[in-house]
């Protein structure tokens, strides 16, 4: 992204709604989004199975896999998808954070503390530059993490109708 003088953008570097954008987008956790859907997929497959170790046994304390083998394996699998979905709740928070800084006409910053919070108006350039980066790389960003509730919603949907049927 361009570098604009301070002179034209009072607000410090740090708080520009463009380099926090740049910032989630490098962060460990939230480029997880970014990747190919392989790729993401397999994150949130690997978050899903190692919240078996917390849910599996307390699957395992209610219902014994040896006598219950299916409920196990659905309140297990319900419980995983519960931090799962935390994990994709908090992704989304993230980058919706950034989609309202970037569609906002304002920024509010801070200079140097809570105490003294400012507001810039967004010259046109700016807005113009914000948008772009909005269509084009958090609008796709945010789609995807709705299509990923959706799958977690149809699995937790499937699961109940599993525990139903018992």
């Amino acid at each position: 992204m361009r570098d604009v003088s301070i002179s034209v953008c009072p607000v410090p570097p740090e708080q520009r709604p463009v380099n926090e954008y740049q910032e989630l987008q490098e962060s460990w956790f939230f480029s997880w989004v970014t990747l190919e859907w392989h790729q993401y997929l397999r994150k949130l497959a690997w978050v899903w199975g190692w919240s078996w170790l917390i849910f599996g046994p307390v699957a395992a304390a209610s219902f014994p896999p040896q006598k219950a083998m299916v409920q196990f394996l659905v309140s297990g699998g319900a419980g995983a998808t519960l931090m799962l979905t935390l994990v994709v709740t908090r992704l989304y928070l993230g980058w919706s954070y950034v989609r309202s800084r970037l569609t906002s006409t304002s920024i509010c910053y801070e200079e140097s503390g809570w105490y003294d919070g400012q507001t810039w108006q967004k010259t046109p350039e700016f807005q113009a530059q914000d948008l772009l980066i909005l269509s084009y790389q958090v609008q796709p960003l945010l789609k995807r993490l709705r299509r990923t509730f959706y799958g977690l919603a149809l699995f937790v949907a499937v699961d109940g109708l599993i525990w139903l049927c018992l």
